[in-house]
């Protein structure tokens, strides 16, 4: 079996995942995308927006979709560690000590509002979000594959939260903004889901099994030389943006490539276009940036210092044998 024969398993898991998944949230579309395209590479998703707009729905939706166990975690100030990793209790008939395991040994991990969670409880996921595993008294535990950390904020309330440091910040591949949703969207959810839950008829539509197959097989998706150091070239350039007092890391650049193959294979192709690179530079980059003080004044938003990239750096012409 050829490349492109198999990318096209990829294409049909894609399919029927984001099929399955619009049967409870409607519309959504690009947001539905790029939660595939973070499942594919392995990386996590950060849901930046308002209460009441489907970011638990898309998190469980996945979960049930594949099979995979989902765990939520409210975060809140008195959140602990050992309340996500879990915790070693003294067994008095055994009379040794046995470990519980905390919600982060899962698959699929909601962590709703997680900026309500102390510097401390958000450092916790650190390693488990990086590294795939968990260390409690000296003893380091693997977590199942896939693991997939959903972590959510509301950008309007922020009395009594405690911002994302860059390095916690710079673990998430993708930001995803759902918005809400236009009239006939708002129109078709109170038709749909006035009377019945929205999960009583989501059933699993793909294995974990085909999921680590198409994770292989994103991989493999052909990037031209033009386009990897167009991706550098990227990177670069918001490195030294007068807007920017932090741009994009080594870690960023490897999530837009990566990110721009698995995008081009969930659409059915084996090869990558620019075209592909510019629709996902905002959603990987526009939460790892740091904007400087005096673009915050003007207004700015990291998306606007992106777009700007964009445009100042040359994008490479495609090689023939692409289309």
């Amino acid at each position: 079996m050829d490349v492109i024969e198999d990318l096209r398993l990829v294409e049909e898991l894609a399919r029927r995942l984001r099929a399955n998944i619009q049967r409870v949230i409607v519309g959504k579309d690009q947001a539905i995308d790029l939660a595939l395209v973070a499942l594919l590479c392995e990386g996590h998703i950060l849901v930046q927006d308002v209460p009441g707009i489907g970011k638990t729905t898309l998190a469980k939706s996945l979960a049930f979709s594949l099979g995979c166990t989902f765990t939520r975690i409210q975060a809140t100030p008195d959140l602990t560690p050992a309340d996500v990793t879990g915790v070693s209790v003294f067994n008095q008939k055994s009379g040794e000590f046995e470990f519980r395991p905390g919600p982060v040994f899962t698959q699929i991990l909601l962590a709703d509002e997680i900026n309500r969670a102390t510097p401390r409880t958000q450092s916790a996921l650190l390693e488990a979000m990086q590294e795939r595993q968990v260390t409690v008294d000296g003893v380091t535990r693997p977590l199942l594959r896939p693991f997939l950390v959903i972590a959510t904020q509301n950008p309007i309330e922020m009395e009594g939260t405690f911002p994302l440091p860059e390095a916690q910040l710079d673990r998430f591949m993708v930001r995803i903004k759902l918005g809400y949703p236009d009239p006939e969207e708002e129109g078709q959810i109170l038709l749909r889901f006035g009377h019945d839950s929205r999960f009583a008829s989501l059933e699993p539509v793909a294995s974990v099994q085909e999921l680590h197959a198409a994770q292989s097989l994103a991989a493999r998706v052909r990037v031209e030389e033009s386009l990897r150091q167009y991706v550098v070239a990227l990177a670069q350039q918001t490195r030294r943006h007068p807007s920017l007092q932090l741009g994009a890391s080594p870690r960023a650049a490897l999530a837009l490539y990566r990110s721009a193959q698995a995008w081009a294979a969930i659409q059915g192709r084996e090869y990558v276009l620019p075209d592909d690179v510019k629709e996902l530079a905002a959603p990987v980059l526009s939460h790892r940036l740091i904007l400087s003080p005096q673009a915050r004044l003007r207004g700015l938003a990291a998306e606007d210092v992106i777009a700007e990239v964009l445009s100042a750096v040359p994008v490479p012409i495609e090689p023939k044998g692409s289309l």
